[in-house]
């Protein structure tokens, strides 16, 4: 019978063959880890290693990594190991004390095998992962090569992707902290089902939000990480001065992406521009050509052509707040919602759809801002121009957002981290004490040495 008929697909092992080989490697992985787990060291936090995607990119996640490192390395010694390198230059300037490296520079010529091997897809990331498309097989190799090179320290990694590899292949002398920065809804069903089975293995799992956290709570229930809390991100020093507020202007940031709802934001300024043709809508934020394309054509059938100006990318956002008089958050749904604190720090207050999760959790409605319906656009429009025509409404609320953004300085987040890094070592050498043998088929909470 010819392989056409049979169904099966050339050069692909059947199923029953595939499991084995999983079975057999995660055997093999396991042993291995007992044998490290007899050996390893006392658990290190003063050396960190962040797994970030692509550090000399620019997004919220970067900006929020390279401020959280930036604050560790005053006491520790912090890298920064990029996945991918595809810019020469970083975007957001590197912290003083944080060194940065490239596990698959994109940049540099490479070698016969890298070349071979990044032509092939990941087998390590879920396809439903949104980096999936821009990591490869040769990425997979050198991102286990580096956690399996680790002896002791911490590993904090920034996505699912890299939760998921981190909490399978970190060693068990490794302390391992996951990080979630959008949430646990936007992801598919296969990612999820992945981290119900795997992010037990995590010592601790950081979401952003309380509602993320519940969420992550319910999920992981059956299986949790040792520790599972919330830990918002902390708002960083921006140039710029406080906003006056009287500037005819109102702010958006984000990547050009549908979550961000900037058509919906498109849709609420023909409202806006309608009563008040004196105002400018500025939203700030890269993406690619179509994206960008998509929104200039919505705004040119919208008449808006001078009224909303996409200006792209701005690594001084703090400056271009400091002009605003409001900013408008029209997201979908938000992981945190980064950009809120950043504009009520220069005093700007905020107009948000109340979508899933962040804007509600910072945002206390008509006290340092405006909360909304979701997916409403004329209420997102009444509420810009209600803040338009009432300046001393304007003024309140914008000192009050100043108030609410000093709640989240580095120092305050930091000492956050500070805490959870000072309880992780002693909690883990006392479990270690407490487990003098690990039998086969053995699931300790919480340890990275389960294999399932």
């Amino acid at each position: 019978m010819s392989i056409r008929k049979s169904g099966k697909k050339p050069g692909r092992l059947p199923s029953r063959a595939r499991e084995a080989a999983r079975r057999g490697a995660l055997s093999l992985l396991r042993a291995v880890n007992r044998r490290r787990e007899r050996r390893a060291p006392a658990p290190d936090t003063s050396t960190i290693k962040i797994v970030l995607q692509h550090a000399h990119g620019m997004g919220g996640t970067i900006r929020t990594v390279l401020n959280l490192a930036g604050y560790l390395a005053r006491e520790r010694d912090v890298e920064i190991v990029s996945v991918v390198r595809a810019a020469e230059r970083p975007f957001f300037p590197v912290p003083p004390g944080v060194r940065v490296s490239f596990l698959d520079d994109r940049i540099r010529p490479r070698g016969p095998i890298a070349e071979v091997l990044s032509r092939l897809p990941s087998v390590l990331i879920p396809k439903q992962e949104n980096v999936y498309h821009s990591l490869t097989l040769w990425t997979d190799l050198r991102l286990v090569g580096f956690l399996r090179s680790l002896r002791t320290g911490v590993v904090i990694s920034t996505r699912p992707g890299f939760n998921l590899i981190t909490a399978l292949f970190a060693p068990p002398g490794v302390l391992t902290i996951g990080q979630e920065h959008v949430t646990l809804d936007v992801h598919s069903p296969e990612v999820r089902r992945l981290i119900r089975r795997r992010y037990g293995r995590l010592d601790t799992f950081v979401t952003l939000t309380q509602a993320d956290l519940d969420h992550y709570a319910e999920t992981l229930r059956a299986d949790p990480p040792r520790r599972l809390l919330r830990i918002p991100n902390a708002v960083p020093r921006l140039a710029g001065d406080v906003s006056t507020l009287e500037s005819r202007s109102v702010v958006a940031i984000g990547r050009l992406v549908r979550a961000k709802g900037f058509d919906r934001l498109i849709t609420a300024w023909k409202h806006v521009a309608a009563a008040h043709p004196d105002w400018v809508l500025r939203i700030y934020g890269g993406g690619t050509r179509e994206a960008e394309e998509r929104l200039r054509a919505r705004i040119e059938e919208a008449g808006l052509a001078d009224r909303v100006i996409l200006m792209g990318s701005s690594p001084e956002i703090g400056v271009e707040l400091a002009k605003a008089s409001i900013y408008a958050v029209s997201s979908r749904y938000e992981g945190f919602g980064m950009t809120i604190l950043e504009a009520m720090s220069k005093g700007v207050p905020v107009v948000s759809f109340d979508c899933p999760h962040g804007p509600a959790e910072i945002i206390t409605h008509e006290h340092d801002g405006l909360l909304v319906r979701p997916r409403r656009p004329a209420a997102l429009a009444e509420a810009i121009c209600r803040l338009i025509e009432d300046r001393e409404l304007r003024a309140r609320l914008g000192d009050n957002a100043l108030r609410t953004a000093a709640r989240y300085d580095l120092d305050s987040v930091g000492a956050r981290w500070d805490a959870l890094l000072a309880d992780l070592g002693p909690a883990r050498a006392q479990e270690a004490k407490r487990r003098a043998v690990f039998p086969a088929g053995t699931h300790a909470t919480g340890g990275n040495v389960k294999l399932r």
